[in-house]
């Protein structure tokens, strides 16, 4: 190589022979290929099939009590079916992998994917999110685990304990498994699973963010071995994660919303002093944990729409491609780049329906923060990743942030960069990297007083899982993000 010792700048050392030469020339054009290939994604060919499933897949009798708690959505039958079995034989695999599959991502891979997946794991180690859900692997499946580990079967303790799991799907997939498995922080059933993922969706900002990819290669039938081969083996990152809580006027028909928000029975928003709003008399509530992003806006409005096409006609949303084919149609269509000429102050700016209020990183106090009147987007960020691997926020520079009172942006730091977004064009600009977007503020916890006037609903997402939310004219809705206490735990595929 050049600059070595004695290198004659033609690639070949003092004394090296013609034959030698040729020989070192052969050897490095075959590894210059082997590393093409791998870039694609390809090297998986390398992997022994038995091999990677001796690692992975657990005893058959667990297997089959797993699948039957689940099914019967009671652990104790699991343990019944055990122990008709009769069976004690059986070693723990070295790193034993579950997999959720969202079907419905990826066009048409998802279904493809899934069967591949039985057919290199086992059926009864990989589940279809159409039919079973994440939080019914946790409740039953995993409960029964449990219950037989707690019962001195040594095979399923140890099972317990070094399993890992795998999620094919997009951000929003990804995030309603997370957050089924953080329930075993509050349930008590340490240790959670650290989680690996294969990028199915549109964005897949957070598997960009954990090393994964963008973007399921193309040669993908030898590249899934080697995804089993990362999830197996790759170091365990942490990730923040955080609570979002919605309060708004109660007595209303409730709404539909994504996997990663539930209703829950009471809300635990309190108005201190320095607030004008009050929560309603009667509350409706729902809470949920997102992990890259939330946003409220025309961006949301955008997914929202999508999402409802997508249920609607699955057929025209058939992979990556033709789904950002679509948001870019939707983008031009609803107003996003032309504000419609009409009289509603509301529909030019998110300042005319709500307030923003922050605590800045150890601090008590809320601090009402400005909003533009020119920002139609507003997104509060996790992750370096947004939209398809942009990083709107930037990497300003430091006598910009000693000036704004910001920090330089770190996923672990406990904090929310807050950015807004003016229109399609100037989003556009933002995403192409040629300018940032509006800095708002940074925060350690957000609350958002939402209150319609002349609007009836907004529109918001959080990790590319949008919902409607309906708002009233007369009575505040309020929106708090607070950082979650325990990590999530990430599978770094790099």
């Amino acid at each position: 190589m050049a600059g070595r010792t004695g290198d004659d700048g033609r690639g070949r050392t003092g004394g090296e022979s013609p034959e030698a030469e040729r020989a070192t020339t052969t050897v490095a054009v075959r590894s210059s290929l082997m590393d093409s290939i791998k870039g694609c994604g390809m090297s998986g060919f390398r992997i022994n099939k038995e091999d990677l499933r001796a690692k992975m897949v657990m005893p058959e009798y667990l297997r089959l009590a797993m699948a039957e708690a689940i099914r019967a959505k009671d652990a104790d039958v699991g343990v019944e079916v055990w122990r008709r079995g009769g069976c004690l034989d059986g070693r723990p695999p070295e790193s034993p992998v579950v997999l959720f599959v969202n079907s419905r991502s990826g066009g048409r891979l998802g279904h493809v994917l899934m069967w591949r997946m039985q057919d290199l794991i086992a059926p009864e180690q990989v589940f279809d999110l159409s039919t079973v859900k994440p939080s019914d692997f946790v409740q039953h499946g995993l409960a029964c685990l449990e219950r037989l580990a707690d019962d001195g079967h040594d095979c399923a303790r140890v099972i317990r304990e070094r399993l890992r799991v795998m999620v094919a799907g997009g951000d929003g997939t990804v995030g309603w498994v997370l957050g089924s498995l953080y329930e075993l922080h509050a349930q008590n059933r340490e240790p959670v699973p650290p989680v690996g993922i294969i990028p199915l969706g549109t964005g897949n900002d957070l598997s960009r963010s954990f090393g994964w990819g963008g973007s399921f290669p193309f040669g993908w039938r030898a590249a899934v071995k080697k995804s089993l081969q990362r999830v197996i083996s790759g170091p365990v990152s942490r990730l923040d994660s955080w609570r979002i809580e919605v309060a708004m006027p109660g007595g209303g028909e409730k709404m539909q919303l994504p996997h990663s928000l539930r209703y829950s029975e009471e809300s635990t928003i309190s108005l201190e002093d320095n607030f004008d709003g009050e929560l309603p008399d009667k509350v409706s509530s729902f809470d949920g944990v997102f992990y890259n992003y939330f946003s409220i806006g025309m961006d949301a409005q955008i997914a929202y729409s999508f999402h409802h096409l997508r249920d609607e006609k699955p057929y025209l949303a058939q992979g990556p491609l033709s789904n950002k084919l679509i948001y870019s149609a939707y983008t031009c269509t609803q107003g996003w780049f032309v504000t419609p000429c009409v009289g509603i102050p509301g529909l030019r700016g998110l300042k005319n329906i709500l307030k923003l209020f922050v605590k800045r990183v150890n601090s008590s106090d809320w601090e009402e923060v400005r909003i533009p009147s020119s920002v139609r987007a507003i997104v509060a960020l996790n992750l370096h990743n947004y939209a398809s691997g942009r990083n709107p926020w930037g990497n300003p520079k430091p006598e910009y942030l000693e000036k704004k009172g910001f920090v330089e942006a770190h996923l672990d730091d406990g904090l929310l960069e807050i950015f807004g977004l003016k229109q399609g064009w100037h989003a556009s600009f933002v995403m192409v990297d040629l300018i940032s977007a509006k800095h708002i503020a940074q925060a350690a916890t957000v609350r958002l007083e939402i209150r319609g006037g002349q609007w009836k609903e907004a529109y918001m997402q959080m990790d590319g899982e949008p919902w409607k939310q309906a708002i009233s004219e007369d009575e505040s809705t309020f929106l708090e993000i607070r950082r979650v206490p325990l990590h999530s735990l990430m599978i770094n595929g790099s």
